[in-house]
């Protein structure tokens, strides 16, 4: 990425990598999950079964929410429906759009399901899978599974992107639906231009319909775009289609393993490259100018 053809819109990923890029939602999980659980089995009006007690009395709840986690990125994969798989391979509007992006379902597998409702199903079935049925009451696991609509910010995204903001239009692109950014955007602080989500075009990342419509939208090129994201895959998925991609790494985000890992880098398809040792966010927008006007302020 350079200053011959800069961005004229930032898009980042808020959950399916927001969660991951802009907030930190493996501690805000992990200490809700516990503390639900202390309250409930600690309540002197909890009619808890004794085998629910004993289970979650040897749970950990740290990896229960990475199971909870890695059953949204599961789900999300499966409700998309990439037209090639090959990384960084780019794909014309022409090509990709329409194709994928045009009936507004999850290409065959019935009616769009939003992240929300997935929360809540795969809680219960996790629930089950531990033996933990009976822990909450259906309105507490109701209540529980919305945590994902309070997450903590990472501590640089906050005034990285009130910086960024100041110079160039920033958007979520993210496959959380638009409630759940919603209410992100304002717990955390996360001063969004606009909120773009997967549940507008119909289909989930990375379909490369998302991207496109994306841009769409804003009535841009794809090359005009640039994805921000801590996640090799969403960035692949973007630069596919025309766009400009921003790594963030961030401790235990990335899917890809090592070997892919250094592949994509030594191939060179990510345009800016932001390493674990930097300061995430706030490096973006150092790189970007945004601390002095950027590339002519925002909209350029």
């Amino acid at each position: 990425m350079s200053t011959i053809n800069p961005p004229k819109a930032l898009f980042f990923d808020a959950l399916f990598q927001i969660f991951g890029t802009v907030v930190d939602w493996r501690t805000t999980v992990s200490q809700t999950l516990s503390a639900q659980a202390a309250y409930s089995l600690n309540s002197s009006t909890a009619s808890i079964p004794a085998s629910v007690r004993l289970f979650a009395a040897t749970i950990s709840w740290p990896d229960f929410a990475q199971q909870w986690r890695d059953t949204y990125k599961d789900f999300t994969f499966a409700h998309s429906k990439p037209l090639s798989s090959n990384k960084g391979k780019r794909l014309s509007s022409s090509s990709g759009f329409h194709e994928s992006f045009g009936n507004g379902t999850n290409n065959g597998n019935g009616a769009f399901k939003n992240v929300d409702q997935h929360h809540y199903d795969s809680l219960v079935q996790l629930l089950a899978d531990h033996h933990l049925s009976g822990l909450w009451t259906t309105t507490e696991t109701r209540a529980i599974s919305q945590i994902w609509h309070f997450l903590d910010p990472q501590p640089d995204s906050p005034p990285a992107l009130h910086a960024l903001g100041a110079c160039y239009p920033i958007y979520t692109l993210s496959n959380g639906n638009v409630s759940l950014l919603r209410d992100l955007s304002l717990h955390a602080d996360l001063p969004w231009t606009r909120i773009l989500s997967s549940e507008h075009f119909g289909a989930y990342k990375p379909n490369p319909g998302v991207y496109l419509g994306a841009a769409e939208v804003l009535g841009l090129r794809p090359d005009q775009c640039a994805m921000v994201a801590s996640h090799l895959g969403d960035l692949s998925a973007a630069s596919r289609v025309g766009m400009q991609t921003v790594y963030v790494e961030r401790l235990d985000e990335e899917d890809w393993n090592e070997d892919e890992v250094r592949g994509a880098r030594a191939e060179g398809w990510v345009d800016m490259w932001i390493g674990a040792e930097e300061r995430g966010l706030l490096e973006v927008a150092r790189r970007l100018g945004a601390g002095n006007g950027g590339w002519g302020g925002k909209g350029y």
